[in-house]
C-alpha cells in the first residue's frame, strides 16, 4: 500500500480476501491499482496486516477491509469485506493511530486509550484472555497511561508511554519478541526491559513490532530530531496561501502545490478543519467538521490574486469537478461541497460552467451522501446557506434571462433543470431549518420577461396565422413557441422559482396553449361553456349544468342571467360565482358549516351528501380555472390538503380558535394539571385510536393526542366529504398545474387577496375624457373615501361583480374612469362596464349629487343591465 500526497491510495500484490479493497473482483493485481471507493477522503494514516487492511482519516475515521475471519475488522461479525468499510464503532473515538498484526488490530485516540479486536489467542489483545473480540475493546490495564504509540506484530503488540519513557508488550512471546526475557503468551500488557541510558538519557521516538523481532528508537534529548516522512495527504491551509500571495516561493512551486491540492478531493476534503477543542473529531452525518471563518478568509486572499485564482480554476475545472465520485465511501469526502460554492462565489467569467458542473455532480450523489450534505445544508450558519441559495438562484436567474432574450441553445434546458433541482433541495432545507432565509429569496423575477417574450411570440404566431401567412419563418416562430413552452413546464414544476403573479400568468399561457388561443380573456372566452340560469333559482340551475354537463370544463365558462341583455366578457360570471357562494353557504342541506369566525369548513355529519360535496368542488375548481373568486372563505388547511400537505395546529387556531388554544395549553401545562383534566382519547365521542376512552392523556402522551385531535377535525372527521370535494376541484380545474401554487396562493386565488389598499386604486386609475385634477374626479374620490369598509367593498361588487381584492394588488386590475357628456346627467346614475373595469360617470354639478347617486347605484346594482 501506498499513500500519495494527493491523498490516492494504491495497493497490490494478493487480494484473495479482498485486502486490496479494489471495487473489481480480482485475485491479485501485479501492478498498483487505486482505491477509488476512498477517493475524496483525506487519509491520514495506512496499515496492512496480515489479510486485512485500514486507513485513517484526518477526522479520525477509521475504514477496515479484507480478511475478517476473527473480527479483525472491528465490525462486530466474522465476514471478509471486498471493499473499504467504516468501523462505527470508533467514530468520534479521536483515531490518531492504527496497526495491523496478523490477525488482529490495535487503535490509539487521541486521549492515550488503546483499542484492540480480531484475534486474542496469544493474549495479543491484552483483555487478560484469549478470546477473539468482534468489536473494538479498551485495554483496561492501561487505562490512563496515556499511551503515545501502538504498533502490532503478528501475533503481538507493543505501546509505549512517552512521560514514563516505557514500552509495554503483550501476545506471543516466541523469539523472546516482547522484551522480558521469557517466551510465553502474555495476555496483558508488561513492561519491557530496557537498558538505563534508554531510560534517563534518551527520548523516545519510533516503535516498530515485526513478526518475529521489535525494535525501538530513541534519540538523546539534545539531538535534533528529523521531521516525520508520515504526514498523510497534502491540505490547504491559510499559512500556504499567505506564502502563495507573497511569493516567497518560486511560481513552479506554487503552481505545483495548486495541481496538488485543487486536483485532490481528499486534499479539499482535508483542509480548514476545526481543530479547535478537536470539533474535526466529531465529524459524522450531523457535523462536517470545516472552520467556515477559516474557509471565507482564505477563499477572500485567493479571489483577491487574479494569477493564483486562474490557475485554481483551471485545476479544479479539468481535475477535480470531472473526477468526483459519486459513491463517497465516507462523509468527509462531502466536504469541499460545501467548500467549493465559497470559491465559486467570488468569480465571473468562469462562475457559471463551474456551478452547472457542481450541480451536477451534486445531482450525481447516491442516495445516502445526498441526505447528508441536505443535513450539512441544514447545519449551516445563515450566512453561508444564503450565499449558496444566492449562487443558484443567480445561475437560473441569468439563464433565463438569456432564454427571454433570444437563445435558444439545446444545453440550457438540461442547465436550468440542474440549477432548480438544486436549488430545490435548498428550499426545501430553508423551509425546515432556516427561517430567515424566505420565499423571496428563491423568486426569480426574470421569469416574467420569459413571460412577455413568449407572449409576444404567441401573439405574432396569432397574426401570421390570421394573414395566412405560412412561410419559413412561421415554422421557426413556431419552433420558438414550443421551446418558450418547454420551458414554461420546466418551471411549473418548481413552485418556490415564482411569484404569484408569475404562475398566475404562466397558468393563462398554458391554459391558452391547451385550448389553442391567444392568453387574452377576449380570446380565451370562445366557444366556452354556456350556462343559463336565472337569479332567483341560482343554485338549482347551476345544480342542474353540472348533473348534465358531462364533458370536461376545458373550454371556460359564459354565464347568461336568463332575461337580462348582458355579455359575458368577464363581469357575469365574477358575480355570478359571488352570488353562487351566498347561495350555498344558505343551502338548507347545511353541507358546509360557518364557524363564528366566519370561517367554512365541510359539515362532519353530511357524510351521505357525496353528490353535493363533489359539486362544490367542481365550482371552486371552476372558480380557479376561470380567473374569479369565490366568497366561500375556507380555512388554509384545505389548500395545504389539496396540494397534499398536512394541517397543523395552527391550522386549527384559525379555524377554531378555542380549541386550538386549549390544546396549547395542554402542552404547557405541569404534569399534575393534566391529570386531573381526566381527558381520554376521545373527541365527540368518536375514539382517536383503538380503546381510546380507556385511555386517559398524561403528560407523556399528551403530543400524541393533541397530534390526533387536529387529525381528526381535519381529515378523519371529513375523509369522505374532502375526497369528494377533491375530486370534484380537480375536474372543475382540469389542468392539474394549480398545484405549483403554494397553499397561501391557492388561498388568495380563491378568496382574492387579504389586503384592501384602497390607496393603490386610486394611485392606479386611469381617465378617459376627463384627468385626476378635474372637479368631477377630486369629487369622486372625496366621497369614495368617506365611504365606510362595507361600502367600499360593495363599490368593488358594483364595479367588478366581486368585492374581493385582485390578487397582487389594484394594480393588477386598475379602475377606468370615464366622464359621460350625456344630456341631465344630475338626473342619472353612474354605470359600470364590468368587463372591462370602466366605471361610467356622469359629469355631476355637485359632490353631494355625486354622494347620492353612487350610494344609491351601489347598493343597487343586482341586476346587469350593463355591457
Amino acid at each position: 500500500m501506498a499513500l500519495t500526497k494527493d491523498g490516492q491510495l494504491f495497493v497490490w500484490g494478493d487480494n484473495t480476501h479482498g485486502q486490496l479493497g479494489l471495487e473489481k473482483e480480482q485475485p491479485s493485481s501485479l501492478t498498483a491499482q487505486p482505491v477509488k471507493s476512498l477517493c475524496g477522503i483525506p487519509l491520514a494514516q495506512i496499515s496492512a496486516g496480515g489479510d486485512h487492511s485500514f486507513v485513517l482519516s484526518l477526522s479520525g475515521v477509521v475504514f477496515g477491509w479484507g480478511k475478517n475471519s476473527a473480527g479483525q475488522l472491528g465490525l462486530g461479525d466474522t465476514t471478509d469485506r471486498r471493499i473499504p468499510t467504516v468501523v462505527n464503532s470508533l467514530n468520534r473515538k479521536k483515531t490518531v493511530s492504527i496497526s495491523c498484526g496478523g490477525e488482529h488490530t490495535a487503535t490509539l485516540s487521541k486521549g492515550g486509550t488503546v483499542f484492540t479486536f480480531g484475534s486474542g489467542g496469544f493474549g495479543q489483545l491484552g483483555h487478560n484472555s484469549f478470546k477473539d473480540e468482534h468489536h473494538p475493546r479498551v485495554v483496561a490495564e492501561l487505562w490512563g497511561s496515556k499511551v503515545s504509540q501502538v504498533t502490532c506484530g503478528r501475533r503481538n503488540t507493543l505501546v509505549s508511554v512517552e512521560s514514563s519513557k516505557l514500552i509495554y508488550s503483550f501476545g506471543c512471546g516466541m523469539q523472546w519478541k516482547l522484551g522480558n526475557g521469557e517466551m510465553i503468551k502474555q495476555s496483558m500488557p508488561f513492561p519491557v526491559d530496557l537498558s538505563n541510558e534508554c531510560e534517563h538519557e534518551y527520548t523516545f521516538e519510533k516503535l516498530i513490532a515485526g513478526e518475529n523481532h521489535s525494535f525501538s528508537l530513541f534519540f538523546k534529548e539534545l539531538e535534533s530530531k528529523p521531521e516525520s516522512s508520515d504526514q498523510g495527504v497534502l491540505t490547504l491551509n491559510d499559512r500556504m496561501i499567505d506564502r502563495w500571495v507573497s511569493g516567497s516561493d518560486k511560481w513552479p512551486t506554487i503552481k505545483m502545490e495548486i495541481n496538488t491540492v485543487f486536483s485532490s478531493a481528499a486534499s479539499l476534503n482535508g483542509s480548514f478543519l476545526k481543530t479547535s477543542c478537536d470539533e474535526h473529531y466529531q465529524t459524522s452525518v450531523e457535523h462536517c467538521g470545516l472552520d467556515f471563518d477559516l474557509v471565507k478568509t482564505s477563499f477572500a486572499k485567493l479571489l483577491e490574486n487574479k494569477g493564483l485564482i486562474s490557475e485554481v480554476v483551471k485545476v479544479v475545472q479539468q481535475k477535480l469537478l470531472p473526477d468526483l465520485n459519486p459513491n463517497p465511501a465516507g462523509v468527509e469526502a462531502l466536504r469541499l461541497y460545501l467548500l467549493l460554492p465559497e470559491l465559486i462565489r467570488g468569480l465571473q467569467k468562469q462562475r457559471p460552467e463551474l456551478t452547472e458542473a457542481l450541480a451536477s455532480k451534486i445531482l450525481q450523489l447516491n442516495l445516502d451522501a445526498h441526505k447528508v450534505l441536505v443535513t450539512y445544508w441544514s447545519k449551516l450558519p445563515n450566512d453561508w446557506l444564503k450565499g449558496l441559495v444566492k449562487l443558484f438562484q443567480k445561475e437560473c436567474a441569468e439563464l433565463i434571462d438569456q432564454i427571454s432574450r433570444g437563445e435558444t441553445e439545446h444545453d440550457f434546458t438540461r442547465r436550468l433543470q440542474n440549477f432548480l433541482q438544486v436549488l430545490q433541495m435548498l428550499y426545501k432545507v430553508c423551509c425546515t431549518t432556516h427561517d430567515d432565509i424566505t420565499n423571496s429569496d428563491f423568486i426569480i423575477h426574470e421569469i416574467n420577461d420569459l413571460l412577455d417574450t413568449l407572449q409576444a411570440t404567441m401573439a405574432d404566431l396569432c397574426g401570421k396565422i390570421f394573414s395566412f401567412c405560412f412561410t419559413e419563418d412561421f415554422h421557426d416562430v413556431v419552433k420558438l413557441k414550443d421551446y418558450y413552452f418547454g420551458i414554461i413546464d420546466i418551471l411549473v414544476k418548481f413552485p418556490f422559482a415564482a411569484d404569484t403573479v408569475s404562475k398566475q400568468r404562466m397558468f393563462s399561457c398554458l391554459q391558452a396553449e391547451c385550448l389553442g388561443r391567444l392568453p387574452d380573456r377576449e380570446m380565451l372566452m370562445l366557444n366556452g361553456n354556456v350556462l343559463r340560469v336565472n337569479r332567483d333559482s341560482l343554485l338549482t340551475d347551476t345544480l342542474k349544468y353540472l348533473k348534465q354537463n358531462t364533458h370536461s370544463f376545458l373550454n371556460l365558462l359564459e354565464v347568461v342571467f336568463i332575461g337580462e341583455n348582458g355579455i359575458d366578457w368577464r363581469g357575469l360570471s365574477a358575480e355570478f360565482f359571488s352570488l353562487l357562494s351566498k347561495s350555498l353557504l344558505k343551502w338548507e342541506k347545511k353541507v358546509l358549516e360557518v364557524h363564528e369566525n366566519s370561517l367554512v369548513w365541510f359539515n362532519p355529519d353530511r357524510t351521505q351528501c357525496n353528490k353535493d360535496f363533489y359539486y362544490i368542488g367542481v365550482i371552486c375548481g371552476m372558480a380557479l380555472y376561470n380567473h374569479h373568486c369565490i366568497n366561500i372563505d375556507f380555512p388554509l388547511a384545505l389548500f395545504k390538503k389539496l396540494l397534499q400537505l398536512s394541517p397543523t395546529l395552527n391550522d386549527l387556531e384559525e379555524l377554531s380558535p378555542v380549541e386550538a388554544r386549549s390544546l396549547k395549553s395542554l402542552l404547557e401545562e405541569d404534569e399534575d394539571v393534566v391529570d386531573i383534566l381526566f381527558l381520554d382519547f376521545t373527541v365527540k365521542g368518536q375514539e382517536l385510536i383503538p380503546n381510546g376512552g380507556q385511555i386517559p392523556v398524561t403528560k407523556v402522551n399528551r403530543q400524541k393526542y393533541v397530534d390526533l385531535y387536529v387529525d381528526f377535525v381535519f381529515n378523519k372527521s371529513v375523509k369522505n366529504q374532502f375526497k369528494h370535494f377533491s375530486r370534484g376541484f380537480s375536474e372543475g380545474c382540469p389542468l392539474d398545474i394549480w398545484s405549483m401554487f403554494h397553499p397561501e396562493e391557492l388561498q388568495e386565488l380563491l378568496h382574492g387577496s387579504p389586503k384592501y389598499e384602497w390607496l393603490e386604486l386610486h394611485q392606479s386609475a386611469s381617465y378617459e375624457r376627463c384627468s385626476a385634477s378635474d372637479e368631477l374626479i377630486k369629487n369622486f374620490w372625496t366621497v369614495f373615501f368617506e365611504f365606510s369598509e362595507e361600502n367600499k367593498k360593495k363599490f368593488l361588487m358594483f364595479l367588478y361583480g366581486t368585492d374581493r381584492a385582485p390578487v397582487g394588488g389594484f394594480s393588477k386590475r386598475p379602475l377606468k374612469i370615464h366622464q359621460s357628456d350625456g344630456p341631465d346627467p344630475d338626473h342619472r346614475l353612474p354605470e359600470a362596464q364590468t368587463c372591462f373595469d370602466r366605471l361610467i360617470l356622469p359629469k355631476y354639478s355637485s359632490i353631494n349629487t355625486l354622494r347620492k347617486k353612487l350610494v344609491h347605484a351601489i347598493h343597487f346594482c343586482e341586476v346587469f343591465g350593463r355591457e
